[in-house]
């Protein structure tokens, strides 16, 4: 008899008819360590609301002036012209005349735009670009006051004052600017009497610097029986309001999948726990990037930094550092602007320390960890709005966290119907004529600040600089 094979035994293939195979969950390559919702503290809120109550300050807007393109000229948005303390209660028209008034000017790398001494005769709007402030030391030397970038501008008080530039001003990038004329302010004044009067509130430095907190009227260090000040503190009239927002999506698992398909692999909780994987990750993205609540829309003027030379250095993480100095909690980067951070580091000899947190090695600077997230705003060069950003640029946050530190903290309800997890619910919502079973699946969260020296934002960081070391 012929043998059908020449095969000595059976074959694997044949052997595997009869086997079992030992099975994974399902994976998904979208999902991240999640560093941010494990390293916010939560407050588990009773209600939909959170109110944050604070001391009264006086916050103006976002220190920059916005511009537009009109053609291919930039042009002042006049509304925004109200981050001129004096040109809060202005009308539309003064707003239109003064930007107007700018023209542009553009500069290239090492260009002097404003000399220390000379008079302060024009107001100058960085429209795109980098430069930064120097001014003579108590010896001579030359001392960095910090860089500025798109929207900032300078001087305003030496401008408003005519007063001489109390530093100069150097071009680091190519750039454009809108500058306009002291008379184009002096103009104004004289025909608005809202204005004049105004300005002669900020000239004689009666009033409040933006972001300053009402004083309390105290006295120390007195001997005999003087009167002493009678006072209070004063809180905000409209205190700010975080409710709950939300993620949502509807999860249809069909009964006969279920039914059938259910022995070792529960098929609807493997269909729930990959969406919530994707309700979380969502999350994460909204803490950090809604225009609303996110936290890199969050930071106060005074707690943003610009680079120095465009790649994040050990200088530019102090600088932050001494922006939240008051019990930093850790950074959050790009794993690029982390990678970027330690090549820094290496060209100067200084390697950060490596610590254990949140279950992993991570960076730190100072001590403080330097946290990695891929939801952080990361610029490839693809078009926004009309313009394109500059490729491999973005931020890097420093914050504090916790309700007893005045810091930052995540939010969510003490409880909802059909949790699964905390603030997340699955609903079951029946089955349809089709045998499909549809669950309702819903992360309810939000984010505070309670302080604005909570956080601070490193802005332009560049990432595609890489260094010979050989």
């Amino acid at each position: 008899m012929t043998p059908v094979t020449d095969r000595l035994s059976l074959s694997p293939d044949a052997a595997r008819q009869l086997a079992t195979a030992t099975k994974t969950a399902p994976q998904m390559l979208g999902t991240t360590p999640r560093y941010l919702l494990r390293a916010l503290p939560w407050v588990d809120l009773k209600s939909g609301v959170y109110r944050v109550n604070r001391r009264r300050t006086f916050v103006l807007g976002d220190d920059r002036i916005s511009t537009h393109t009109d053609g291919e000229a930039p042009r002042v948005v006049p509304g925004d012209l109200r981050e001129l303390p004096y040109l809060r209660d202005a009308d539309e028209s003064c707003l239109a005349e003064l930007a107007n008034a700018f023209t542009e000017v553009r500069f290239e790398p090492g260009q002097i735009l404003a000399q220390e001494g000379d008079p302060a005769d024009r107001l100058w709007i960085i429209v795109q670009g980098r430069a930064e402030k120097r001014v003579t030391g108590r010896y001579g030397e030359e001392q960095l006051i910090e860089v500025i970038g798109d929207g900032q501008f300078f001087d305003l008080r030496a401008w408003t004052r005519e007063e001489a530039t109390p530093y100069r001003v150097q071009a680091l990038t190519p750039g454009t600017a809108l500058v306009a004329e002291r008379r184009a302010l002096a103009a104004l004044a004289d025909r608005d009497e809202t204005v004049r009067s105004s300005m002669e509130t900020y000239v004689s430095g009666n009033g409040y610097r933006p972001g300053a907190e009402v004083p309390v009227d105290l006295t120390s260090g007195h001997v005999g029986e003087p009167d002493l000040p009678a006072t209070y503190v004063d809180y905000e009239d409209r205190p700010r309001e975080y409710h709950m927002t939300l993620a949502q999506t509807v999860l249809r698992v069909h009964t006969r999948v279920h039914d059938v398909y259910s022995g070792d692999v529960d098929q609807t909780r493997q269909q729930a726990l990959l969406t919530i994987e994707a309700l979380r990750e969502r999350q994460e993205a909204a803490l950090l990037n809604h225009p609303e609540f996110g936290l890199f829309h969050n930071v106060a003027p005074g707690q943003r930094v610009q680079t120095r030379t465009g790649s994040p250095t050990p200088d530019d993480l102090d600088e932050l550092l001494a922006r939240v100095w008051k019990q930093p909690s850790f950074f959050l980067a790009h794993p690029k602007a982390i990678a970027a951070f330690g090549r820094e580091c290496t060209r100067r000899g200084v390697p950060p320390v490596t610590d254990s947190r949140f279950g992993s090695p991570l960076l730190t600077w100072r001590g403080v960890p330097l946290v990695p997230s891929d939801k952080v705003p990361f610029s490839d060069g693809l078009r926004t709005n009309g313009s394109t950003a500059a490729v491999g640029t973005t931020e890097i946050l420093l914050m504090r966290v916790g309700e007893a530190d005045r810091g930052v903290v995540g939010l969510r309800p003490a409880e909802v119907s059909d949790e699964v997890e905390p603030g997340l619910s699955m609903r079951n919502m029946g089955t349809d004529q089709k045998g499909i079973t549809s669950y309702l699946m819903t992360a309810y969260f939000n984010t505070a600040v309670l302080v604005q020296d909570a956080i601070a934002v490193l802005q332009n960081v560049e990432v595609n600089n890489y260094h010979d070391y050989s």
